[in-house]
């Protein structure tokens, strides 16, 4: 078997050692064959933008050799140009002046290479001068190639006053490339975010940003066919360590990686997790384990997000376009860092397209979910995980005095403090509770009479369930009740009346900061009449 390039970013380093590189020549190829000097990508960390980068830049080094085998190696004319790489991952940024040093620490250091002095003290005519005095010295127009040209303000997103510091400092230094025109043959940009108030985006006017371009919607990540082509032994070596058939094995691959889309049809795995999946040989959260920024976790807290909507989030286009640090908006926070995914794009008729967010696979839903419920319960996650697995026993067995005790110990451990007197909050919290157990849940499902709160089915019994919520001081009993009578008012089993599974209606009742709870269920199993279940709490 070849070797994994687990945690390799360098295009030769992976040529050389004879390890596994997923042929995307062919999109390099007609990007730089498709006109347009300026480019512009963003994708979640992880997914190979740093690859993509060296690999650029050897083929505008005119390092043919390195691609014998691949798609490029004879579709492109080859001809050596300056390469000028910033990597942002290499910089320092903790404050102006750290910045600001070590930008122009790097363009000394990239100018001695090339034996030039470069004289001006100031950051964006020092980057000028750089790119003018190799063109001069070497005759070749210049190709400056950016990676995570936004980690600096990414990095200090939860200090505002940083961040912004550092985005002026961008907008001076990227200001220098549409001046530059003259000397440069191509620019190539990526980043995990497009904000929209940097003026990369607004003084160069002919970047083209392919985010979203159904041509290179496979640059990244692994299509199905890739990963059954290129991992095959890898695959075959996975099943026999499982014990797993193939066809089990490369379906469960699938649920846990696969699902990543930019334009709402082609989808891909996320390349860290495959790489990590058979070099450990077992499943597990990799990529959302590698670092889930802190920022977002607080943020999503802060505005006491309905954590129920993020699944099958129906935004408008504009929607990618607003990313700034002034208003951060909680989705298109959640799809730039990968957290939300494109999974349907409304029709082209459709002027303005509907795009509808979810989360990508179980990975990262399940992974997601759980570190939510953790900083809103403050719950430890060794403590969630065994009860999520009881709970799912528990209903199962349809013990709810056992479910519902479970429920009371993980509500008491959250402090008096991060209460929330919002229906949402507490919806959400069960919500998650139900996510961590494992089981299929739909919600706001639609019925010809309303919207089911929420759908729990197993392979034989579904629950349906609807939440009520009440200010501190209500009755519980009475809430719950309430919702259970909604259930049967409306009818909601109907929608079940062709499935052969027993129905279970559940109502739940919150009522304020005391968290107490009453609830009680409708048994409806074919012929064998009503059977009804209370809890006090």
């Amino acid at each position: 078997m070849k070797r994994l390039p687990l945690g390799i970013q360098t295009f030769s380093k992976i040529i050389k050692d004879d390890s596994v590189y997923v042929d995307k020549t062919r999109h390099i190829a007609e990007l730089i064959q498709s006109g347009g000097g300026y480019v512009f990508l963003s994708r979640p960390r992880r997914f190979g933008k740093s690859l993509l980068v060296s690999t650029l830049s050897e083929i505008f080094s005119g390092n043919q050799a390195l691609f014998q085998g691949l798609y490029i190696y004879d579709k492109i004319e080859w001809q050596s140009h300056p390469v000028i790489v910033i990597d942002f991952n290499s910089i320092s940024y903790s404050d102006e002046a750290v910045f600001r040093a070590s930008l122009l620490s790097l363009l000394n250091k990239i100018a001695g290479k090339y034996e030039i002095v470069l004289s001006s003290p100031f950051i964006r005519d020092q980057f000028a001068e750089l790119i003018e005095k190799i063109y001069e010295k070497t005759q070749q127009k210049v190709v400056v190639l950016i990676d995570e040209y936004d980690k600096p303000i990414v990095d200090h997103i939860d200090h505002i006053e940083k961040a912004t510091k550092n985005r002026e400092i961008l907008q001076e230094f990227f200001g220098v490339l549409k001046s530059s025109d003259a000397f440069l043959r191509f620019v190539f940009l990526t980043g995990v975010s497009k904000f929209s108030r940097v003026s990369i985006f607004s003084e160069l006017n002919n970047l083209r940003d392919i985010t979203f371009s159904k041509q290179f919607a496979t640059m990244f990540g692994y299509t199905q066919d890739e990963l059954e082509s290129y991992f095959g032994q890898h695959i075959q070596s996975l099943c026999f360590e499982l014990g797993l058939k193939k066809p089990y094995l490369l379906a469960q691959i699938k649920h846990w990686y696969n699902g990543y889309s930019w334009n709402g049809k082609d989808r891909v795995y996320n390349p860290f997790s495959i790489l990590n999946l058979f070099t450990e040989q077992q499943f597990d959260n990799y990529w959302f384990a590698s670092g889930t920024p802190t920022f977002l976790m607080k943020l999503i807290k802060k505005t006491a997000l309905d954590v129920t909507v993020l699944e099958n989030k129906k935004v408008s286009k504009i929607l990618f376009d607003s990313y700034n640090l002034e208003n951060l908006n909680v989705f298109a926070l959640l799809f730039q860092t990968g957290y939300l995914t494109i999974t349907k794009i409304g029709s082209e008729e459709d002027l303005s397209l509907e795009y509808t967010l979810n989360y990508p696979n179980l990975e990262v839903k399940n992974a997601f979910v759980t570190y939510l419920f953790e900083i809103f319960t403050t719950n430890s996650l060794d403590e969630i995980q065994p009860a999520a697995k009881k709970l799912r026993r528990y209903l199962q067995a349809e013990n709810l005095d056992g479910f519902m005790n479970i429920i009371r110990v993980l509500f008491a451990k959250i402090p008096y403090p991060l209460h929330i007197e919002k229906e949402a909050y507490y919806h959400s919290l069960f919500y998650m509770i139900l996510e961590l157990m494992g089981v299929e849940i739909d919600l706001e499902v639609l019925t010809d009479k309303g919207r089911i709160d929420g759908v729990l089915a197993f392979s034989d019994k579904i629950y349906l369930i609807e939440f009520k919520y009440g200010k501190a001081g209500s009755q519980i009993d009475s809430l719950a009740q309430k919702a259970l009578k909604q259930i049967k008012d409306k009818n909601y089993g109907e929608r079940f009346l062709n499935d052969k599974r027993p129905r279970i209606y559940l109502g739940v009742g919150f009522a304020g900061k005391e968290m107490g709870y009453k609830i009680k269920t409708l048994k409806r199993s074919n012929g064998a009449g009503d059977v009804h279940h209370g809890l006090n709490g």
